[in-house]
């Protein structure tokens, strides 16, 4: 299994904004932290940011 590397930060988001979080995150079953990693994610996958996944994990699921 593959380990992922976290980075801890600090943000700061207004009250309004982070109710507003809090509740999708509770829509989607989601913890707010998860919520926010999902929120940024799709944003980098919208804006073609994230970086390309290598072809060898490909191939390890194909055996």
């Amino acid at each position: 299994m593959a380990e992922k590397n976290t980075k801890s930060f600090i943000l700061r988001v207004d009250s309004e904004t982070m109710n507003a979080i809090e509740a999708w995150a509770a829509d989607e079953f989601r913890s707010t932290n998860g919520q926010l990693q999902w929120i940024i994610t799709e944003a980098l996958r919208k804006a073609k940011r994230l970086p390309k996944k290598k072809q060898q994990s490909q191939e390890d699921t194909n055996i």
